[in-house]
């Protein structure tokens, strides 16, 4: 550098002032407006108040700030509103170009970042900042009642329990942690696509919570073990301060109004016949822990739905009634709504028709949609198939399958409803002998219950007699709700004598748990690998994998046999299904030949 050449300072240039302060500060306000609701619109926002910063020219009107990048019709034409309320107010030759005392200054950082800035930041006295000067980070905290803090509380809980397992299902934790937060886990508020449930993800992000396996497990880390210790020491004192604050001899006045009534009762429970129905139903329905005194009547029955409390309802899938034949399709539904059948058309992940019996809830007064009520489906489960969809199915190998994930679903009276049989099968690929013989295979061996029809019109006519023939078993039966994540299947002594199940599970849970792709353990491949064997069939599978639930496992019992003649009837032996027949050498013996040789098969 010359030494005749001046040495410039590192100031900063001053910032001329914007042209359109007017602007600015509606937008400002705007930003900070969706901020304090904790709208995601305030980012779109803060980028048009960064373009609009800058544009050196002044803008006459919103319309010509379309051509600013981040300037949408919608901001235009809030901007234009607020425009003529201001020259409604100011008169219409009122300038918007002069600086306004409240818009605040183009190079300012409240214009430039939704955060606060940082000069604002240093100027609280430090409190915010680490010794070493850098700024703190805040220790994330959810606020009580809270889906993060009511499951925090709820995962801490069940640690502190003695040989507790130290997870929790998603269902399981759901159930639990209700009573601890305002908001519903499964059903979002109205105009609101989120539930409680997805403060988990949060958690998550955080480091306090962990999701592993599948189905998933949900247990606390290290960091969430001690936020949430914390957070229970909390909730202690506070139950405590309100304990002492309400200790007292308990009168209750009977001079009241009607509304006292209901304190009355929470007071003294046992005084009615009514309290006493309630809690005696509580104790024969389900073993879950009491919810608070705040609970709604509609959860009163913990886990039960009592008699007329509920409708049968019959589901339909919606691939029975859109795509393909649609004139025959739609016939379908036409058919059910002339025999008056309460039906609905949704989503079956396995099975075309099942019931099951939907709560009934009374509007909320404010409300405009009517709170979901709980669904437990009923142990009956029907796969309708047309002879031509019966061929292809056996053909492309869906016959099977559907028949092995049917026996999965959790549903212990599956029905096979067969159409259009005898001269229909002689235009098909596959003999008419054939298609006779896997519909026997299916009641028979299989143990499904078929039904043989002629068209939709007698579909529809055993929909509807089947709907009514439930309405009436189940008209005076409390249901009981059971998770098959922790219970598994389960078969009562009524199911054995022929009498429907009353302990059934929920409709979110059975149609997850029979989702067709979704992850599998390496039991499930094994099963399907086995299945790919011809001959193998799905009990002869499941046997197998009583004894060896891996191929890992049954190479190891390989190894261990001492000659190749008792490698080939390791399996020979197993017995399978009800009458526990043997698997037999022969399909030992191929089995063996398909793990064991290490070059093709011949």
């Amino acid at each position: 550098m010359p030494a005749s050449e001046p040495v410039r300072l590192g100031r900063k240039r001053v910032l001329p002032a914007c042209p359109n302060p007017l602007f600015l500060r509606w937008l400002t306000e705007l930003r900070d407006e969706a901020r304090e609701k904790g709208l995601k619109t305030q980012y779109t926002y803060q980028k048009a108040l960064s373009s609009l910063n800058k544009y050196p020219l002044p803008l006459r009107n919103a319309k010509e700030a379309k051509i600013l990048q981040n300037f949408g019709d919608g901001i235009c034409k809030i901007l234009d509103e607020k425009l003529q309320r201001y020259h409604q107010e100011n008169g219409a030759d009122a300038q918007i170009q002069s600086v306004s005392s409240a818009a605040p200054p183009a190079g300012r950082a409240d214009n430039n970042s939704v955060a606060p800035s940082r000069k604002n930041s240093a100027g609280d006295g430090g409190k915010d900042r680490a010794p070493d000067g850098k700024k703190k980070r805040r220790e994330y905290v959810p606020q009580k009642r809270s889906g993060g803090h009511a499951v925090l509380l709820t995962l801490y809980r069940q640690s502190q329990i003695p040989d507790s397992k130290g997870f929790m299902f998603k269902l399981e934790l759901q159930a639990e942690a209700q009573p601890l937060c305002d908001k519903s886990f499964t059903v979002p508020d109205l105009g609101s696509k989120y539930t409680a449930w997805t403060s988990v993800s949060t958690l998550i992000q955080k480091n306090l919570l962990i999701k592993t396996h599948n189905p998933a497990r949900y247990s606390l880390t290290e960091e969430g073990l001690a936020l949430a210790e914390r957070l229970a020491a909390a909730e202690r004192q506070t139950t405590e301060e309100e304990e002492e604050e309400e200790e007292g001899p308990g009168v209750v006045d009977l001079t009241g109004s009607d509304d006292g009534e209901g304190e009355e009762d929470r007071t003294h429970p046992t005084g009615s016949a009514a309290g006493q129905q309630s809690s005696d139903t509580d104790a024969s329905c389900s073993s879950e822990k009491p919810q608070s005194s705040q609970t709604t009547s509609r959860h009163q029955g913990g886990g039960c739905l009592l008699p007329g409390t509920y409708e049968i309802i019959l589901c339909v899938d919606f691939i029975e009634t859109t795509g393909g034949s649609n004139h025959r399709k739609q016939e379908l539904v036409k058919e059910l709504q002339r025999n008056r059948v309460n039906f609905d058309i949704r989503k079956l992940n396995v099975g075309d028709f099942l019931w099951v019996a939907r709560e009934k809830v009374t509007p909320v007064p404010g409300q405009l949609r009517v709170p979901a009520g709980r669904e437990l489906v009923l142990d009956y489960i029907i796969e309708r198939k047309r002879m031509d969809d019966l061929c292809g199915s056996i053909i492309d190998g869906r016959f099977r399958e559907q028949k092995f994930r049917l026996k999965r679903c959790g549903l212990h009276r599956p029905v096979y409803l067969v159409e259009e049989h005898g001269t229909a099968a002689s235009h098909l690929s596959l003999p008419e002998a054939t298609l006779q013989q896997a519909i026997v295979n299916t009641q028979v061996v299989d143990g499904f219950f078929v039904k043989r029809v002629q068209d939709v019109r007698e579909s529809a006519a055993y929909l509807t007699i089947m709907t009514r023939y439930l309405n009436k078993v189940y008209q005076n039966r409390t249901l009981s709700c059971r998770s098959r994540e922790l219970e598994g299947d389960v078969c009562g002594a009524e199911e054995e004598r022929g009498v429907p199940s009353c302990s059934l599970i929920s409709f979110a849970e059975f149609n997850h748990g029979a989702v067709k792709n979704k992850c599998q353990t390496v039991r499930e491949v094994f099963a399907r690998q086995l299945m790919q064997i011809s001959g193998l069939s799905g009990d002869k599978a499941a046997a197998i994998l009583e004894h060896y639930s891996t191929p890992h496992s049954l190479m190891a019992a390989y190894e261990r046999c001492a000659s190749e003649a008792e490698k080939e009837k390791l399996l020979a032996s197993v017995r399978y299904g009800k009458l526990k027949r043997n698997v037999g050498p022969a399909l030992s013996r191929t089995v063996y030949q398909l793990y064991c040789t290490q070059g093709p098969l011949s």
